[in-house]
């Protein structure tokens, strides 16, 4: 069960990314698609969009710097359209048949409805925030349109990396990082863009964008600890798509690798296998030291923040980062 200081996290980004995530279910409603799946694979993808985090973190971010988030709903949506066109593909690329317990768009209405669905997320997530800058803020035209292309490509070179790690039962921590820093230019957009459009300082687009970084390798980082106690998930990703991080970097230390691959070479492995390969791994000094390293980032992340004037957020964006450390 998540901490109470994640919970009340959560809560938070749900209750600001709300009004976006409805705003941008709308749109894609509205959409003319005749192609009666395409429309029911939509319906489904729509009644299962929970994605409060995008469009959350960049109305702290931009409320952080002093701006209203209410004053750029359509751009947070157009975000989460976006982010929404990557979980599609993504589940194409890692063959997601379920998450939380439902059927992804890719395990009931498979590969090319998915492909299809993600690509008018797209084309919709980018249509609307160029319209949308065009009539309220074409001074960001530039600034927005760049820093979403860097940061995107960034992520699509970190899926790319992924892919070369995918069913190898062997690698090198370094190749496993290299991914996770650069998948985290997704939550640096948010917060960049969330500074930019809230009126923020270069200093504080600058110090925010930093922090989004930090966030979004330590969320990353979390997800990976977190796949090592839930037996499906981690199934999934030994047999399917690639070793947790936990796991590469628990192998490092050679008698632990025995060990670890005795139990994963099985194919498939009993609650009991379970449990002794969550032990094997958090004994570790190398998944000690990774976990130190973390901590690290957490106190770098919250020195960024003391070029923010108000408190109560710096307070917020520090639990925000904090809580990514909480069970592990």
């Amino acid at each position: 069960m998540p901490s109470e200081n994640t919970q009340i996290i959560m809560a938070d980004l749900t209750k600001r990314g709300q009004k976006a995530l409805e705003f941008a279910k709308v749109r894609m409603k509205n959409e003319n698609m005749e192609y009666t799946e395409l429309r029911e694979a939509l319906d489904h993808y729509l009644s299962n969009w929970h994605d409060y985090t995008h469009a959350g973190l960049f109305s702290l971010a931009c409320e952080a710097v002093g701006g209203n988030p209410d004053d750029s709903v359509s751009i947070q949506a157009s975000l989460a359209m976006i982010a929404a066109a990557f979980d599609l593909h993504d589940d194409i690329l890692d063959q997601s048949e379920t998450k939380h317990a439902q059927p992804t768009v890719y395990g009931k209405f498979g590969e090319e409805l998915t492909l299809l669905l993600g690509n008018a997320f797209l084309i919709q997530g980018f249509m609307f925030i160029t319209k949308t800058i065009a009539e309220n803020s074409p001074s960001k035209m530039q600034e927005t349109l760049l820093t979403l292309k860097t940061n995107l490509f960034e992520v699509g070179n970190a899926h790319a990396l992924e892919l070369g790690l995918k069913g190898k039962k062997v690698a090198e921590p370094k190749k496993y990082m290299d991914f996770i820093k650069k998948k985290a230019a997704s939550i640096e957009a948010d917060m960049c863009l969330g500074a930019i459009f809230g009126g923020g300082t270069e200093t504080e687009i600058k110090a925010l964008s930093q922090y989004g970084i930090i966030l979004g390798i330590l969320a990353t980082l979390r997800e990976e600890f977190i796949d090592i106690y839930e037996t499906e998930e981690l199934f999934q990703k030994i047999n399917i798509e690639r070793l947790p991080i936990p796991l590469v970097f628990a192998m490092q230390n050679e008698k632990t690798k025995m060990e670890i691959n005795e139990i994963i070479l099985k194919g498939k492995f009993s609650p009991k296998d379970s449990e002794r390969l969550i032990k094997k791994v958090f004994e570790t000094k190398e998944v000690k030291k990774l976990k130190r390293e973390m901590e690290e980032y957490a106190t770098e992340a919250i020195d960024l923040l003391c070029i923010l004037q108000g408190k109560a957020f710096r307070q917020q964006l520090n639990l925000l980062v904090s809580s990514m450390l909480e069970d592990l």
